[in-house]
């Protein structure tokens, strides 16, 4: 039975206060005890090195990390699994500012595609140019290491049961 392959992808800008949320969050996650198959990484803001990495590699399941304003109370950490299938035309792709749906409008370009992607966010509070996160959202961080971990222990036993099927 081969393990599942899975990628935790930390993304966004440390220079932009809260933005940063899902660097820390890998950089933190690197510090703790992880199932075998899991790989982290932070790509802050390199976005076109996301793509070609998931083109390259063979994921089960990629969860990115990052920071994304969906109108709740600054801090709160969500987990959904967004919709793949969106209008890749209405996406601008710059490779300057590489938000997750450019990313995978660019992966799709270059002949790659996700199996799975969850997504583990925050709503920030800040994004004005500075370096650290606000304090709702360092506070949050430490629930998404738990979230993630739960998150890791749950379909890591799904993708066991699936290959063993």
């Amino acid at each position: 039975m081969t393990r599942p392959n899975i990628l935790v992808a930390g993304i966004g800008n440390i220079f932009l206060a809260d933005d940063a949320f899902g660097v820390e969050l890998a950089l933190r996650l690197n510090h703790e005890p992880l199932p075998e198959g899991v790989t982290v990484i932070d790509y802050g803001i390199r976005g076109l090195h996301l793509a070609y990495d998931l083109r390259d590699n063979d994921y089960d399941l990629v969860i990115l990390l990052d920071a994304l304003p969906r109108g709740d109370e600054a801090g709160t950490v969500y987990l959904f699994e967004p919709d793949l299938d969106f209008d890749r035309g209405e996406v601008d792709v710059d490779a300057h500012e590489m938000h997750p749906l450019a990313v995978l409008a660019l992966l799709a370009d270059l002949g790659g595609e996700v199996r799975r992607l969850l997504v583990v966010g925050c709503e920030p509070a800040e994004l004005e140019e500075r370096i650290g996160l606000s304090p709702a959202v360092a506070v949050a961080v430490d629930k998404a290491v738990q979230v993630v971990g739960e998150l890791l222990q749950q379909e890591m036993s799904a993708l066991v049961a699936g290959k063993e099927s």
